[in-house]
């Protein structure tokens, strides 16, 4: 009697998957690593803030620190104003309290 060689088979299911999680990494879309969100821009006015509180920048520095920082600070209400919840007084027209 003879006998037959077999091939290594990939477990059920393998066979299947990998085209098809090939093929939905091909459709989604990837995100560009170089995009900067409103979330990054708001940290960075966050990291400014920290840096400069703690002594991180000489004092010829802090003209160009405090410039970037008041220009995104505009640009961040411009774009995203933050929301007051319903029946708040926005701090800019709260009187005395």
């Amino acid at each position: 009697m003879a006998t037959k060689k077999k091939t290594p088979t990939a477990p059920e299911g393998t066979a299947t998957a990998q085209p098809q999680a090939a093929q939905a990494q091909a459709q989604a879309p990837q995100p560009d690593p170089t995009a900067l969100s409103i979330g990054d821009l708001k940290n960075l006015s966050t990291i400014l803030d920290v840096a400069s509180t703690r002594g991180a920048f000489k004092a010829s520095e802090m003209a160009g620190v405090g410039f970037i920082y008041n220009k995104l600070q505009a640009f961040l209400a411009k774009v995203a104003p933050e929301q007051t919840p319903e029946g708040a007084v926005p701090p800019a027209t709260a009187e005395g309290k």
